[in-house]
C-alpha cells in the first residue's frame, strides 16, 4: 500500500499543517504551481516528491519537474499535468493522452476548485486537490490524502486548511 498526500496551486507558500497532514503519507505530489521554495520545503520532509510544473513556475522549478508527468504507483498508472481540465472539460488532447496513456489517475491543478470525478468514458478517476496557497480566488484551502493498493485507489480524504 502506497499512502499519498496531494497538493496544487501553493503559490510560494506551505502551510505548516500541511506536513502534519501528510506525516503518514509515503509519497507527496503536486500538481503544479509550486512557487518559491515550497518544493525545497517538501523535499526536506524526506518524502519522495513527484510533480509538474504549473504557469506561474519560474525556470528553477521548470527544470526540475516536468510539464507532464506519468509513472505507474503500484497498479495504477498515473497522468499529472497543470492545466488539463476534468471530464467533460478537458484541455485539448488530455483526454486522448490519458486513453492512449491508459491513465487510471488523472491529476491536475490550476483551476484552484477541488474535484474529484471518476470518467466511465475512460475508466479513470481525476483528482484536483484544489489550491493550499493563499494566492487566487478560492476561499478555503484544501489538500487530499488517499491510498493506493494493487490497482484500488482509496480511502480518499479532503483535508480542509482554513480561510486563506
Amino acid at each position: 500500500m502506497t499512502r499519498i498526500g496531494l497538493i496544487s496551486d501553493t503559490h510560494g507558500w506551505l502551510d505548516e499543517a500541511v506536513l502534519q497532514h501528510f506525516q503518514n503519507c509515503d509519497e507527496i505530489w503536486h500538481g503544479g504551481d509550486f512557487g518559491p521554495g515550497v518544493a525545497e520545503q517538501l523535499a526536506a520532509s524526506g518524502k519522495p516528491l513527484r510533480g509538474v510544473y504549473g504557469n506561474i513556475d519560474d525556470a528553477a522549478v521548470r527544470h526540475r519537474f516536468p510539464e507532464v508527468l506519468s509513472w505507474k504507483c503500484e497498479g495504477v498508472k498515473v497522468y499529472m499535468k497543470h492545466i488539463g481540465g476534468y471530464p467533460d472539460r478537458y484541455a485539448p488532447g488530455v483526454k486522448a493522452t490519458l486513453q492512449q496513456e491508459g491513465a487510471h489517475l488523472f491529476i491536475s491543478g490550476h483551476s484552484h476548485i477541488l474535484k474529484v470525478i471518476y470518467d466511465p468514458k475512460i475508466n479513470c478517476l481525476h483528482m484536483n486537490p484544489g489550491a493550499a496557497g493563499k494566492q487566487g480566488w478560492h476561499k478555503v484551502r484544501t489538500i487530499i490524502r488517499f491510498e493506493i493498493e494493487g490497482n484500488d485507489i482509496r480511502n480518499c480524504e479532503v483535508i480542509e486548511l482554513g480561510l486563506k
